[in-house]
């Protein structure tokens, strides 16, 4: 009987959940570049999009862009999350990791930003492994740039990422920088550091005992030199300034070694970097909402959204005590 009465408690909140989902909708679609692409090489090619099974599958993007899903204003936390889709850097799971995550986000009350990118096997990239984080990083500073028309907080933008998505967002999270202050580009005198990382079913490193093969090639060829595995294993560039972590995932997946996630957590635990993780036992890979695969892992965005409103506490709380003690010093 209890059993029971758990899945009809999921399957009601799952039915809230998409009922809420429909109220929102794209607000508006920004190229990243708009004065032309950098690391990229015109070879008449055009982006294909192919839909099959309910999930539209992106390929050979040309121009990248986010697409901007905000939250009614009466909602809005003042939190947004640049969306990195999955599809092991050979193609973009565009709705089912993208814009299906977004119109969740919003239900929320966060601002969720698709972040449509170049994947490094077109050959149009001139150094393939560059071009995502090169992508990744123009979001985040475009959602900063443009927050105060957005209703969002500059310093409460996080990033999320499944799978080879969820490589690229750790990517971002642990190789940002400050933004140049010199650069003619406003846009470009923005930070790139995400506040928050959320990490679904993630590729973190690079090293063959752990990672997934077709992603790793897929972004370093075949014969990467030893510098450029370590370069983009992510578990072995965190450090104190890593931003603060959830990662979800679940036991069986066949696909992406939850070692990933596992050593990805123990390098933030030793640089104190706030971290949380749950290891759903069923689920596989690739379950975006779980909404009709696993009562397990379909707890995940219960859990994430817990964890928002905890880190959005901490943050604050840091914010207030930072301010009483610099008061106290400047009476002093």
């Amino acid at each position: 009987m209890v059993s029971y009465m758990k899945k009809l408690t999921v399957i009601f909140t799952m039915m809230l959940m998409a009922t809420s989902m429909t109220l929102y909708s794209q607000n508006t679609t920004l190229p990243l570049w708009p004065d032309g692409v950098p690391n990229m090489q015109d070879l008449g090619k055009s982006e294909k999009a192919v839909t099959s099974g309910g999930i539209t599958r992106i390929s050979d993007v040309q121009e990248p862009d986010i697409a901007v899903y905000l939250p009614s204003g009466a909602n809005a936390t003042g939190q947004a999350v640049v969306i990195c889709p999955g599809g092991g850097y050979h193609i973009l799971a565009y709705n089912w990791e993208g814009t299906d995550i977004a119109k969740w986000l919003n239900s929320l009350g966060i601002a969720g930003i698709v972040l449509k990118y170049r994947l490094p096997v077109d050959k149009s990239n001139i150094v393939s492994y560059l071009s995502p984080l090169m992508d990744a990083k123009r979001a985040i500073r475009l959602v900063r740039y443009h927050a105060k028309a957005w209703k969002i907080d500059p310093d409460k933008v996080g990033v999320m990422g499944f799978s080879a998505g969820g490589h690229l967002a750790s990517t971002l999270g642990t190789h940002f920088d400050k933004g140049d202050p010199n650069a003619k580009d406003p846009v470009e005198r923005e930070s790139s550091r995400p506040d928050f990382m959320l990490l679904g079913y993630p590729v973190i490193s690079m090293a063959d005992s752990i990672t997934h093969m077709g992603s790793k090639e897929a972004l370093l060829r075949s014969d990467p030199s030893p510098a450029r595995v370590r370069e983009f294993s992510n578990e072995l560039q965190v450090s104190d300034e890593t931003p603060p972590t959830f990662l979800f995932l679940a036991a069986d997946d066949q696909a992406v070694p939850p070692e990933n996630s596992i050593v990805f957590f123990e390098a933030l635990k030793k640089h104190k970097v706030p971290v949380e993780m749950h290891i759903y036992p069923t689920g596989g890979h690739g379950f975006s909402l779980a909404i009709n695969i696993s009562e397990h892992t379909a707890r995940w965005t219960e859990d994430t959204a817990a964890w928002l409103r905890w880190n959005d506490d901490r943050r604050s709380m840091n914010d207030d005590l930072l301010t009483t003690n610099n008061e106290c010093c400047n009476s002093n």
